[in-house]
């Protein structure tokens, strides 16, 4: 009986407790594919699995983990082998299906992606949905036809996860990169990843009645939702586009019909939970090749498990920028 180690969250009496149990193999979900974790990484929804906020986890006891890459272990998949490294991202993993915050996982084999030449397993955790979702939304304003010429583009929640990667992405393919963040002191920080400029999120946190405003961006991409989102969109150009991922701030925003019919402005759904495998595994050949970052050891930060409920806590105070990476071995 194999015996690892696993971030395990209970419901008391108390509130949601985290703790470092010593959990079996054979306590693992059923599934095609044994892995051997050797990264995961830290995303807000896992926090918020940790936390035991509605919406993410069911059922408790539970170990959190949306991201995990490793190697396989064993396998009924035809597809993989013993030895493979493997990714896997989305789906259930974490959600209700023990996560990467635990030493080994159990998973279907259509969640996998191999790990693509060109990365190694602790780069795929770097970038972990957080990076993943990133890309997605850098490749929807591709496909909308945004090229550099067009002007400068935003990002939203600019020193988070997603924001962090997508910076950094943006300012790689040739974009002018303009970083909105609450965050005074992560200037340099941004600016090494690449942003020409930064806008601090107070001036557009407002609620602002006026249907348009003065075309400042291009096209942009938002974490974060609420008011930040709603004045945005006003300010976007002519046929720009928002590629909308997050709700940080909230899931809400108000806007009239005016910048849609006025000035065809497009607003990009961004979905990387049960996007189909075959579309994941294009994007992490991307991510392994045109699109690597040589800026991922700049944007991220390692941690072991054991320390892995303090980072938790530092993701609702805000203390937390770019990605940090959980290291098994």
């Amino acid at each position: 009986m194999t015996l690892f180690n696993a971030l395990w969250v209970e419901k008391t009496e108390e509130g949601y407790i985290q703790s470092i149990i010593e959990r079996s193999i054979d306590d693992l979900p059923e599934g095609e594919v044994l892995i051997k974790v050797a990264y995961s990484s830290l995303n807000y929804k896992d926090a918020l699995s940790a936390k035991g906020i509605p919406g993410v986890t069911r059922n408790y006891p539970h170990t959190p983990g949306i991201d995990a890459a490793g190697l396989v272990v064993s396998s009924t998949d035809p597809s993989f082998s013993e030895g493979d490294s493997v990714i896997c991202i989305g789906f259930d993993l974490g959600m209700n299906t023990s996560g990467g915050f635990g030493e080994y996982v159990r998973v279907p084999g259509d969640w996998l992606t191999l790990l693509p030449n060109g990365l190694t397993l602790r780069e795929s955790m770097i970038l972990g949905t957080a990076g993943f979702t990133a890309a997605l939304c850098v490749g929807k304003l591709e496909r909308m036809r945004a090229v550099p010429e067009d002007g400068p583009v935003f990002v939203t929640g600019a020193t988070g996860g997603v924001g962090s990667v997508a910076v950094a992405l943006l300012a790689k393919i040739g974009f002018e990169v303009v970083a909105i963040t609450g965050k005074s002191d992560k200037s340099d920080y941004l600016k090494s990843l690449g942003a020409a400029s930064i806008v601090m999120r107070e001036e557009l946190q407002q609620e602002n009645a006026k249907p348009l405003l003065a075309t400042t961006y291009s096209h942009g991409i938002d974490t974060v939702g609420g008011n930040i989102l709603s004045n945005l969109i006003k300010s976007v150009r002519y046929s720009g586009s928002v590629a909308v991922c997050g709700l940080v701030a909230s899931p809400k925003f108000e806007a009239t019909v005016l910048p849609f019919i006025l000035r065809g402005i497009n607003v990009l759904g961004i979905d990387s939970v049960t996007l189909p495998i075959s579309e994941k595994s294009e994007t992490w050949e991307r991510l392994s090749s045109e699109w690597k970052l040589d800026t991922l050891d700049a944007l991220s930060r390692e941690i072991k498990l054991e320390q892995a409920s303090g980072e938790i806590d530092k993701i609702f105070s805000g203390k937390i920028a770019g990605r940090t990476l959980i290291a098994h071995n």
